[in-house]
Parts: structure tokens; C-alpha cells; sequence
């Protein structure tokens, strides 16, 4: 069986419950270095899984062998890692969001072009089997025009689950460059372009900062975006739920309502206007509290993408345009109008 040779680079969370994991999950892989700039939190985490530790990524892209990383870093650096492991050879997994500006964004699929290198953007909304069905009963028409929806990502903060609490790179704007709408908002601007199939062409948005004193990034965001044709619906990401995790999403279309991940019992909840109602059980979807035990798809995707040469599902094309509306809802922000993507 052919093997790869993968590294991660900064080995907080999302490295910790996510990537590492799922790479060990994946027989075709073996996890051979990771790389944090905390020398103690690389040797530990290099100890525990028999890997190579690295305080400098350059000298990790060095690994004799090394097919693929992950880069699962603070925000601003994910451009210029991501860029320096494509003109390495090195496949890359960026997690989101892939850039901090349009620029970047090019600037990294250029290197993938360059390299012949594939290119991949962490966003595992696509991979949950109830958006994967909406979008198939969207194209297939089943459900009509669709006319609206409502969107939303919400929990209490990355201070609950990120290994550095409060003091975390989350909340300091030169390391993050944006908040929740980075952390959460730009996870459903890439569903909402996956589920209905068109892409956004304005956006009128709310970017605050209300909850937290402590953080120099957005908390809660607020934004109305329509589409190509027409449809209009809001997309809402928070740090400050206090509750359960919101992570739901619904479709108003002219023959259905879809309800997704908004019931504790059915993922998927399809009301046809006829008074017919279908409930489907599809697994959960990823949280920060199942202690990673259930795989978002995002490795394996990767990992095969790589295996069979395969374009991702979520290329850097397809991360760039997702990044654009979160940018534009940050432009619309401050200058106080509706912008154009």
C-alpha cells in the first residue's frame, strides 16, 4: 500500500483533534514530523506519535521523503507557509481562512499552479452527509426555487477549546486579522456556495466587537448576502453563545423547507408544503466537543486527492471566492453600505 509522508505545522487545537488524528486514521499515511514554534508542545506532541519535532517549518519542508503538510497555523501565516511548501514540492492542507487578503489568496494558487502541487482549504462543511444531500436536492431541482435562507455558526469561543485560552493568537488582530468570521462566518460563506450551487455577488454586513474585552477581533457578525440569481438569506457567526453550539442552517425553497443541523434527532429535516414531512438520521456533524472522534472527511479527501490526482473539492479557487465574501462583509462593515464581490 503506498504510503505518504505527511508533516503538520503548529500543533495547537485544530492540529491536536483534527488533523494529527485523522491522519493516524488513515491507513495510507504516516505522520512523520510536526512543527510549533513552542519547543516543548512540538517535542511532546513528536514524543507521543513517534514523529520528527521542528521549532522552524522550513527545515521540516527539508525532510528527505516528505509528500504532503498541514498547515494549521495563526491566519497570517498561512499564506506564506502554504506558499514555501508548494515551491518545496510539497502538497498542502491549509486550514481556513486560506488567506488574510484577496492577494495572498492568488499568490497561493499561483505557487500550486507552479508546482503541480495540489492545493486544498480545510473547510469540512462540505463533507457533512446532510449538507451533501441538500446540495443534491437543490441541483436535482426536487425542492424547486429556492427563495431564502438562514445560516448561522455559533459557540462560546475559541478561549473553551484553544490550547492557549485567553491568550490565544484567536484574539489578537495582527495573528488572526479577523474573528469569528474568520473562524466560523467563512466555514458557512463556502457551505451556502456549496449547498445552493451560485455564487454571492453582494453583501451588507454587522462586524462587531461586544462580547469579549479581551480580543482585538470581531464576535459576533451579522451579514445579508444575495446571490446571482436572486436569493438573499443571512449569515450569522458568534463567540458569544453561551449555549449549545448552533451549527444550523435552512432553505426556503418553493416546494420545501430544509432544515439542517437544527434538530438534535435528524440532521436533515425536509417539510414539502404538502404537509409531507421526511426526517433523515445522517450522522452529526463535527463539533469541538467530540473529542475528535468523528472524522470531518477533510484528511481522506486530501489524502486521496493526492493518491489519485484529483482536483479538492475545495481547491484555492474555490477557497479564494469563499474568502472574498468575508472580505467584502468586512469592507461593507466599514464603510457602512452594501459591497459588491
Amino acid at each position: 500500500m503506498v504510503s505518504l509522508k505527511v508533516g503538520v505545522i503548529g500543533c495547537g487545537s485544530i492540529a491536536q483533534h483534527r488533523h494529527i488524528p485523522e491522519y493516524l486514521l488513515n491507513k495510507q499515511v504516516e505522520l512523520v514530523a510536526v512543527c510549533d514554534i513552542n519547543e516543548e508542545r512540538a517535542a511532546e506532541i513528536a514524543e507521543k506519535y513517534q514523529a520528527q519535532a521542528f521549532t522552524d517549518y522550513k527545515k521540516l519542508l527539508k525532510m528527505d521523503g516528505l509528500d504532503a503538510v498541514s498547515v494549521c497555523t495563526p491566519n497570517y501565516l498561512h499564506a506564506p507557509i502554504s506558499i514555501d511548501a508548494l515551491n518545496a514540492g510539497k502538497h498542502v492542507l491549509c486550514e481556513k481562512p486560506m488567506a488574510t487578503s484577496k492577494e495572498e489568496a492568488e499568490q497561493m494558487i499561483q505557487a500550486a499552479k507552479k508546482s503541480g502541487k495540489k492545493l486544498m482549504i480545510g473547510h469540512n462543511q462540505r463533507f457533512v452527509a446532510s449538507h451533501q444531500k441538500a446540495h443534491q436536492l437543490i441541483k436535482s431541482g426536487e425542492i424547486g426555487k429556492v427563495y431564502s435562507f438562514r445560516t448561522t455558526f455559533g459557540h462560546g469561543g475559541p478561549e473553551g477549546w484553544s490550547v492557549d485560552g485567553k491568550e490565544s493568537w484567536f484574539f489578537k488582530k495582527e495573528e488572526a486579522f479577523i474573528g469569528a468570521m474568520g473562524d466560523l462566518g467563512v466555514h458557512k460563506a463556502d457551505l451556502l456556495r456549496f449547498v445552493l450551487g451560485e455564487e454571492f455577488t453582494e453583501v451588507g454586513a454587522f462586524v462587531e466587537t461586544n462580547a469579549k474585552d479581551f480580543s482585538t477581533v470581531d464576535d459576533n457578525a451579522v451579514c445579508i448576502l444575495k446571490t446571482d440569481s436572486g436569493i438573499i438569506g443571512t449569515l450569522t457567526a458568534s463567540w458569544a453563545y453561551r449555549g449549545k453550539e448552533d451549527n444550523s442552517t435552512v432553505i426556503y425553497a418553493e416546494k420545501a423547507v430544509i432544515r439542517l443541523e437544527d434538530d438534535p434527532n435528524y440532521s436533515l429535516i425536509i417539510q414539502y408544503t404538502n404537509g409531507e414531512k421526511v426526517n433523515y438520521e445522517l450522522g452529526r456533524i463535527q463539533s469541538n466537543n467530540d473529542g475528535g472522534q468523528n472524522k470531518t472527511g477533510v484528511i481522506d479527501h486530501f489524502v486521496e486527492c493526492i493518491l489519485e490526482d484529483k482536483e479538492p473539492l475545495i481547491s484555492g479557487e474555490e477557497g479564494k471566492k469563499s474568502l472574498a465574501i468575508i472580505l467584502a462583509a468586512l469592507e461593507s462593515q466599514a464603510s457602512k453600505t452594501i459591497t459588491k464581490i
